[in-house]
């Protein structure tokens, strides 16, 4: 079955492997055989790092169909809703310069 792992460390900087797993292959399997366990330190971590399917949090034990994206999260470095008030400002900011046209 073919599967895909994904794992953005920083913004911009996305890993992608394409495998070719057996059928019951489960998300574990999948980590290991994509090579991102040995690149990365850590990257199983649960106080760290999230894995999940298409969107969705899953157990490394569980099992994966065909055509499945496995994901791995990175910790947030900046709260959301922070996030958001920032670009915001930022954006106030730039239209409080450009002046009336």
């Amino acid at each position: 079955m073919r599967v895909e792992v994904v794992y953005a460390r920083a913004p911009h900087a996305v890993e992608r492997v394409m495998l070719d797993l057996p059928e019951g292959a489960t998300v574990h399997q999948a980590l290991q055989a994509s090579g991102l366990l040995e690149r990365h330190d850590g990257l199983l971590d649960p106080a760290r790092h999230r894995v999940g399917v298409w969107g969705r949090l899953v157990g490394l034990d569980d099992a994966l169909r065909e055509r499945d994206r496995v994901e791995v999260y990175r910790p947030l470095t900046v709260d959301p809703k922070e996030a958001r008030r920032l670009r915001y400002r930022k954006q106030a900011r730039k239209g409080h310069r450009a002046g009336p046209a």
